[in-house]
Parts: C-alpha cells; sequence; structure tokens
C-alpha cells in the first residue's frame, strides 16, 4: 500500500550485541512497537555476517509490513555494533540483497555509535557518551565524525560497565588477599553474587560473556559506594575516563551538546554526580542536554532523512555508509 501524498515508509535497525531490533516508520515516528530478536548476529572471518543478519531481519520485517499494510520500505537504515572495523562484507552484500528483496534504492549502514549520536542529538554538533557493558564517544562538527574508545573490554572501554565491574572485583579480590587498596564491602558483595573468590578466575575466564558478567558487578559496586570509598573512587575514575573521551571527540568550538546514552547510566548518583563535575570541567563551552532518544530512534532518523533525499550528517565508509539509485 502507497501514495496519499504521505511520508514514505522506512525501516530501521538497530543490530547489537544481545540481539536485533527493528521497526518501520513513517515521517519520522514509529509505526507500532519494535519487534526484537534475542540472537545477536554472528560475527566470521569476514566481519559481521551479512547472510545471518538476513535471516533474522527479513522475517521480522516481513510481519512488520504485512502489519501495517505496506509492500516494502522505501529507504532502511541499519545501525550495526563493530561496523566500523568489522562491516567488509555488509556493504558488499547487504545492499544489494535489500535491493532484490524489496527493490529498496535507499539504504545506509551505520556504526551503531553514530545511531546512538543520531538518536540522542540529531543532525547538531557535539559529543555523546555511549555507555553500556563497553564504552564510546563519538562526536561531530558535522564535518567528520571523531570517535574515542569502544576497543573492547581488553584493550580499553574505560568507564563501560565491564570495567567498572573490574575494577570492582579486583578491589574485592585485594581485600580477600590483605593487600592494600582493597574492599571488604564489595569482597562480601562479590562473594553473594559470584561464590568463594578462589573459584572466580575458574567461573569467569571461560566465558564467552565474560564482559556481559563483569558489567553485572557494576551496580554493586554503585550500591556499594554511598559509605564504601573504595567503590566510590571507583566510579570516579570512570567518570574521568568517560569525560576523557568525550573531550577528545567534542567539537573545541562554537556551542556543542553533549549527551548521554546507554545501560549504564541507571547506575543513577553515584556515577552521574562526579561525571556531571567532570564534564563542567572538561567542557565548560559544552551545553549538557538530555537524550532525546536511543540508537533505535537514531537509526529511524537515518532512514526518514535517506528517504527525503539526504542526511545532514558527515559521510563515511566506516561509520555511516550510504547507497542511493533512482
Amino acid at each position: 500500500m502507497t501514495g496519499g501524498g504521505r511520508p514514505p515508509v522506512v525501516l530501521a535497525v538497530d543490530s547489537g550485541g544481545s540481539g536485533l531490533r527493528a521497526v518501520l516508520a513513517m515521517g519520522g515516528e514509529p509505526l507500532g512497537e519494535p519487534l526484537t530478536s534475542g540472537e545477536p548476529v554472528r560475527t566470521g572471518e569476514h566481519g559481521i555476517d551479512a547472510g545471518h543478519l538476513l535471516e533474522l531481519l527479513l522475517p521480522m520485517a516481513r510481519r512488520l509490513l504485512d502489519d501495517a499494510g505496506y509492500d516494502r520500505p522505501v529507504a532502511v537504515a541499519v545501525g550495526a555494533a563493530g561496523f566500523a572495523t568489522l562491516g567488509e562484507q555488509l556493504r558488499a552484500e547487504l545492499p544489494s540483497a535489500l535491493t532484490r528483496e524489496w527493490d529498496v534504492r535507499r539504504v545506509a549502514l551505520v556504526a551503531d555509535a553514530v545511531t546512538a549520536y543520531t538518536g540522542a542529538l540529531g543532525a547538531r554538533p557535539g559529543a555523546v557518551i555511549a555507555a553500556g557493558t563497553g564504552l564510546i564517544a563519538i562526536g561531530t562538527d558535522l564535518e567528520g565524525w571523531r570517535r574515542a574508545d569502544g576497543w573492547g573490554h581488553l584493550l580499553g572501554d574505560c568507564g563501560g560497565g565491564a570495567w567498572i565491574g573490574r575494577a570492582g572485583l579486583e578491589a574485592a579480590l585485594r581485600a580477600y588477599d590483605g593487600r592494600t587498596g582493597g574492599s571488604a564491602r564489595l569482597l562480601a558483595r562479590a562473594e553473594e553474587v559470584f561464590g568463594p573468590m578462589d573459584g572466580l578466575p575458574g567461573r569467569l575466564y571461560p566465558r564467552p560473556d565474560r564482559p556481559a558478567v563483569l558489567a553485572s558487578f557494576a551496580p554493586e559496586v554503585a550500591a556499594c559506594a554511598g559509605d564504601d570509598p573504595v567503590a566510590a573512587e571507583v566510579l570516579r575514575a570512570a567518570a574521568r575516563h568517560m569525560a576523557d573521551a568525550a573531550a577528545a571527540v567534542c567539537p573545541a568550538s562554537g556551542e556543542p551538546r553533549v549527551a548521554l546514552t546507554g545501560g549504564l547510566f541507571k547506575l543513577g548518583g553515584p556515577l552521574l554526580v562526579p561525571l556531571e563535575a567532570e564534564l563542567a570541567q572538561r567542557l565548560p563551552h559544552a551545553r549538557r542536554v538530555l537524550a532525546e532518544g536511543d540508537p533505535l530512534v537514531g537509526a529511524v532518523r537515518i532512514a526518514t532523512e535517506l528517504a527525503g533525499g539526504g542526511i545532514g550528517l558527515p559521510y563515511d565508509e566506516r561509520m555511516l555508509y550510504t547507497v542511493t539509485e533512482k
């Protein structure tokens, strides 16, 4: 079903570590609730597996289209975790596959950091800290993109959920050993959550979801921060790392906006209070604002703008890749 002078229908997709979300939208507004697949898209030797993404997405999209009474979307935007470094196969295969499926001529493949930015701030200059299990900061002056961290839990993601959880467990193990810098409060919480500390390495190291397991201890660190100076210092250090990343990507001139997005900020005051202080010190020229929406909202915005002929954000093959045909 088409026509009537209405805005075009677009498909927006958010592919992350916890699964896939998809929604149809018209005029920038979702048509109903998103559909969700709890299975993450696989990553292979050629990067993000385009075939697996399609295997998950197409049944969801067909259901969305059938429920809304439409034959096809005019444009598709896919935000994908890891796209900046693992997007080769998606760029090579996904646009043509979507054209075969629905004759879609406008496709945007986007790093999840960019959809997070666009959901939070739209097409405005600024910086966004996206924090969950990991952490990345992304900024733009609308001429190009800058990113900081997002290197994963072994090499970076400093201040993210896995980083906080690991720091909290380190403090617990210091107390267990009798070393300085330990926290008896965190040790007690760690033993309640994970069991005896001498068995923790064997329970943690072999797990493929190790970052998520580490991040699961971050709320315990926040819960102890009110009366435990070691836990409080872990969160202050996380705030400093976040502010460092934001300062590295935020435009140095003008009046850029800074927003926070991601589940880690549900930790509340123990993290947000020191973070606000760090941002005020590091970025006095920037205006702190609330995020307008999440990464799926960002994908909706990008698909909507693409359907209208332009996005208004910097083009970058590794961050924001578009294919448009008349």
